[in-house]
């Protein structure tokens, strides 16, 4: 039904694709339709998202990889941390149905992050 991606470092730091599906979706679609949606993404909602897709009524969200696992890829990479703690999205809206992680999938998610932040293979920014 739409799609969006993340552009936090090119509008500014509160711009998360899932907070803008969550815009999308209460101007488009009826309280039932966004009940029994579902949200498919790479990463873990952040509990700013969480508390969106939760107001917005969304339904059901599919993530490959928890914000525990980034968490703790950016710790070993030397990233600073989040000024937010890595909750789970049921931490947050314990009323979401959520499946995920997907351990198949997270090493692919791994290098797509490590290649964003560009880390070397040692590690190393």
């Amino acid at each position: 039904m739409a799609e969006d991606h993340n552009r936090i470092h090119s509008h500014e730091p509160t711009w998360h694709p899932e907070i803008a599906l969550a815009r999308w979706a209460a101007e488009h679609l009826s309280e039932t339709e966004r009940a029994r949606s579902t949200l498919y993404t790479s990463g873990e909602h952040c509990p700013m998202c969480a508390a969106a897709h939760a107001w917005a009524g969304l339904g059901r969200i599919v993530y490959v990889s928890s914000a525990e696992q980034f968490a703790g890829w950016c710790s070993e990479w030397g990233l600073p941390p989040s000024p937010v703690k890595p909750l789970s999205i049921n931490e947050v809206a314990p009323e979401i149905e959520v499946e995920g992680p997907v351990p198949e999938l997270a090493e692919q998610i791994r290098e797509l992050h490590r290649l964003y932040f560009g880390i070397e293979d040692s590690g190393k920014p």
